[in-house]
């Protein structure tokens, strides 16, 4: 059973990871489009996904879905 668990972690590792990838992409779209710094793009990702109730993974997902429009 220990083989089942540590594929499991790893998984849910990669997805982590995975995750983490896309929120500092969706970061680096809107310091280049608002010109902020990274504390304050993160804070602007926070609160769009507190204000709509949307994980913050998925907030992240429509700004890279953007990043070509202006």
């Amino acid at each position: 059973m220990r083989p089942i668990l540590a594929s499991r972690e790893g998984e849910e590792l990669q997805s982590a990871l995975s995750t983490r990838d896309r929120i500092g992409q969706a970061k680096g779209i809107i310091m280049e489009r608002y010109n902020v710094d990274d504390v304050r793009a993160f804070e602007m990702l926070r609160k769009l996904s507190q204000d709509s109730n949307t994980r913050l993974s998925d907030i992240a997902e429509r700004v890279i879905a953007t990043r070509g429009d202006k």
